[in-house]
């Protein structure tokens, strides 16, 4: 069902957990299958510094997670907006079609940090 690359990510994660002194929140859920991401950024001169994430969900909700933090950290704010959960699928080796979401739900958790980041820095 899972690829290797999904079923590795899920076993070891990275950017597990909350950053420290984060400036940026964004949490996502999916109604219809429980997953609820919450990633939290440090951007510092519109780079993100540091990317982490706490995820309830299953393998390709915590996969997708994993990912998405790997792949904004180091890249500025308008770079970060670029990824799209096709990139996220494409990076895991991909992902069964019920599990699509998973990887709109990393996109959607982006976007909603760096919104929140923008709305308490005056909007830049």
């Amino acid at each position: 069902m899972y690829s290797e690359k999904v079923m590795e990510t899920f076993k070891n994660p990275k950017n597990v957990g909350e950053v420290e002194n984060y400036n940026a929140i964004g949490t996502v859920g999916n109604a219809s299958c429980g997953d609820i991401m919450q990633i939290t950024l440090r951007i510092e001169d519109d780079v993100i510094k540091d990317a982490k994430f706490k995820t309830f969900g299953c393998a390709a909700a915590i996969a997708s997670s994993s990912v998405a933090t790997d792949m904004i950290i180091g890249k500025t704010v308008e770079e970060a907006l670029n990824i799209k959960n096709k990139d996220v699928v494409q990076t895991l080796e991909g992902l069964p079609p019920q599990k699509i979401h998973c990887s709109v739900l990393a996109e959607e958790a982006i976007k909603e940090a760096i919104e929140n980041y923008r709305k308490n820095n005056g909007g830049k």
